[in-house]
C-alpha cells in the first residue's frame, strides 16, 4: 500500500466536498458519501443517518448562510489512512469567521477502489464556567 497515494486520494475527496459546499452544489456535497452515512452535527438532530437525512442538514445550513468561498473552510486537515479505512480531522471556519469555530472528524471506507465518507462529526467547543458549583 502506498500511504501517500491513499492520503492524496482522500484529500481530493475532502477538498472536492469542501468546494461543493462553498458553491452550494448539493450533488457535489452528497458525492463520495455512502448511502448509509452517519452524521453528528452541531445543530439538532442528535444524529442523521442516510443520504436523505444528510441532505436535510445541508439544506438547514444554507438557510443560515448563502454559498460563498468563506462559508465553509477547512484548516489543519490531517489524514490517517490504511488500506480500506481512514479518518481525517480538521478545524472549520464557517459563515465567514476569521478563526476556526468548529471541529470536524470524517470516517472513510474504500469501496470498489474509491473512498467514501461513511461518518461525519461536526462539533463546537463550549467554555465552562470558571467557578464550579459545589
Amino acid at each position: 500500500m502506498d500511504t501517500n497515494a491513499e492520503k492524496s486520494d482522500i484529500e481530493r475527496v475532502i477538498r472536492s466536498w469542501e468546494r461543493a459546499i462553498q458553491r452550494g452544489d448539493m450533488e457535489g456535497i452528497l458525492a463520495n458519501h455512502s448511502e448509509s452515512v452517519l452524521m453528528f452535527d452541531v445543530p439538532e438532530p442528535l444524529q442523521s443517518e442516510g443520504l436523505d437525512a444528510y441532505r436535510k442538514t445541508w439544506e438547514l445550513f444554507f438557510r443560515y448562510g448563502a454559498p460563498d468561498r468563506e462559508v465553509f473552510v477547512l484548516e489543519d486537515l490531517r489524514i490517517t489512512a490504511g488500506d480500506t479505512v481512514a479518518f481525517a480531522t480538521a478545524l472549520l471556519r464557517i459563515g465567514g469567521s476569521s478563526e476556526p469555530v468548529c471541529r470536524l472528524t470524517l470516517g472513510l471506507m474504500k469501496r470498489n477502489r474509491a473512498w467514501q465518507i461513511v461518518h461525519e462529526h461536526h462539533s463546537a467547543p463550549h467554555k465552562l464556567n470558571s467557578e464550579v458549583s459545589q
